[in-house]
């Protein structure tokens, strides 16, 4: 278990955390956003202990962290590390040996790992030669093959098209199903809201919002409503209870309502002649929270 416990850190006279606090459980995944420079990466420097706290602590287990963790604990930075002259398993072998792995153990695992994330490339092509994205993929192989029992990643699916996308969203999930306590950070909502049991937003160094990510979503209100068909006739606008209507190709309508309630009418007029091909009332997405709280409008 992680425990982070009213962690501070200031920078001369810029505070760049004030008092985080957060609990990982094992098999727990915790997604922390904010915009840039909002204290995300100042936090997992804190918990790996490359920064030092003015006030808090952090407890891996039930202790603080120190050298003999390391070798139980996976960091994919946000700035890449990896040596590009050196061949891949020249490279995974030398990360497993870091972290109390032998060669012996680990060699005969590397094919393996290189095809469950879809490298392309064999193992003894070098680092430079490969694509952005399969760079990536090492890289998080680098972070993963000691099978670490606290992952933090920073930025993980930063340049990543769709299906490598994916592929790293996979293997969070089953950091989630081999017990490990998993933090990342990302600026793409859909992964956080998909694979996260708990997240946090922070802002200026605060923590704005912390929760479940569904228990987050529902605090907001039911204040979407999404109609599929030609309600051109309708004149929502007029009704009270409907701040903002947005209409979209295909016929699609996007409702932003003040009260949740006047779903109910809306549903009743919409559906008196019969059926309709999609009648959706849902809280804000995670996108349009972040916005909310963390944007420019809510400076």
């Amino acid at each position: 278990m992680l425990s982070v416990r009213n962690l501070s850190k200031t920078f001369g006279d810029y505070k760049a955390l004030d008092q985080l606090s957060f609990t990982i459980e094992p098999g727990s995944i915790l997604g922390l956003i904010g915009q840039n420079g909002a204290g995300k990466t100042t936090t997992f420097r804190l918990i790996l202990d490359f920064l030092q706290a003015d006030e808090g602590e952090v407890l891996f287990n039930g202790h603080p962290i120190g050298e003999a963790d390391y070798n139980f604990i996976g960091y994919l930075p946000e700035e890449r590390g990896l040596y590009p002259k050196l061949a891949i398993e020249e490279q995974l072998l030398f990360f497993a040996e870091l972290r109390g792995k032998s060669r012996k153990e680990i060699a005969p695992q590397i094919e393996g790992w290189l095809e469950k994330f879809q490298v392309k490339g064999k193992k003894t092509d070098k680092v430079q030669t490969l694509s952005k994205g399969n760079q990536q993929k090492v890289q998080l192989i680098a972070t993963l093959i000691h099978q670490p029992k606290l992952v933090i990643l920073d930025e993980p699916f930063s340049g990543l098209d769709p299906v490598n996308a994916q592929i790293m969203k996979n293997a969070i999930i089953e950091l989630r199903q081999s017990n490990a306590c998993v933090i990342f950070s990302s600026h793409n909502m859909d992964n956080v809201e998909q694979i996260c049991d708990q997240l946090i937003m922070l802002k200026n160094g605060q923590t704005v919002l912390h929760g479940k990510v569904n228990e987050i979503r529902e605090s907001f209100g039911r204040s979407r409503l999404y109609l599929e068909g030609d309600y051109t006739d309708y004149h929502f606008e007029t009704l009270p209870g409907v701040a903002k209507v947005d209409t979209h190709q295909a016929n699609r309508t996007i409702l932003h309502l003040s009260d949740p309630e006047v779903g109910k009418e809306i549903f009743q007029m919409v559906t008196k002649d019969g059926y309709i091909p999609m009648f959706i009332q849902q809280p804000p997405t995670l996108e349009e929270i972040f916005k909310m709280k963390a944007g420019a409008e809510n400076e």
